[in-house]
């Protein structure tokens, strides 16, 4: 046995995202947290979010929407050492779109991808880093993003699969890894009650937020916005864990 197999390690937390900027919004906090815990944040981004907006206008150009992948990876790249994270890494899938547009048809991106390779993907890294807990999204990922939505099908997969040496053997004879089984995973949340209220601010201010009803609805749209709703917002008592991240918000 190595040597290095005897030396203690920091407990691990892998968290497991869709794009670039989501691991700050989401979980930023909490692997600022995890970092001055003297804890190892591993973060998985599973696209390079090549189709995401670009909102400051005098950015908006076709240049940078056609290396929109590569700015998105420096920008990643700049978030983690204000948080703190040292490792990182990709799944290696296209960015997905949104539902119903022509980027959600193109075969190399993450919705298209077939679900049990991309699980094995992430299998793959599950096993190499040794993750105590992982983080994802919930099964509507969150607002409905495929993106999001896969994310948290590979991530639960891979959370089942990875301890289990039936699946991807060839990982463990040919890939060097071991058969490793997290303890927790989490699906970040924001209660209802939290959202609404910031929604309420917003509108306070004059703003409309991307949680407000649509103006001038018609009834179906309003069907349609409540039924978002209803899958989006998370009842405030299905929440069982808070993580105080009061002192890490100015690095979030």
């Amino acid at each position: 046995m190595d040597d290095l197999d005897l030396a203690p390690r920091p407990l691990t937390l892998m968290a497991v995202h869709a794009h670039p900027d989501d691991e700050t919004i989401g979980t930023g906090g909490t692997m600022a947290r995890a970092v001055g815990a003297s804890r190892r944040v591993v973060l998985v981004t599973c696209t390079r979010g090549e189709m995401g907006e670009i909102v400051m206008s005098e950015l908006d150009t076709p240049e940078n929407h056609r290396r929109l992948g590569e700015l998105r990876a420096a920008e990643l790249e700049a978030a983690m050492t204000e948080l703190g994270v040292t490792e990182w890494d990709n799944l290696g899938y296209r960015d997905s779109d949104m539902m119903g547009r022509p980027g959600n048809l193109d075969p190399r991106c993450f919705w298209q991808a077939d679900l049990d390779e991309a699980i094995g993907r992430l299998t793959w890294l599950v096993r190499r880093h040794r993750p105590e807990v992982i983080t994802t999204y919930n099964d509507f990922g969150g607002y409905g993003h495929p993106d999001h939505i896969r994310t948290h099908q590979v991530a639960i997969g891979a959370f089942e699969r990875a301890g289990d040496p039936g699946w991807y053997p060839t990982q463990l004879v040919e890939g060097g890894v071991a058969p490793w089984t997290p303890l927790k995973l989490y699906e970040q949340a924001v209660p209802r009650s939290v959202r609404l209220a910031m929604v309420e601010r917003t509108e306070a201010m004059g703003q409309r937020s991307f949680w407000s009803a649509p103006e001038n609805a018609s009834p179906e749209e309003m069907v349609e916005y409540e039924a978002f709703l209803a899958r989006a917002l998370i009842p405030d008592d299905q929440i069982t864990t808070r993580v105080d991240v009061n002192d890490f918000l100015e690095a979030k």
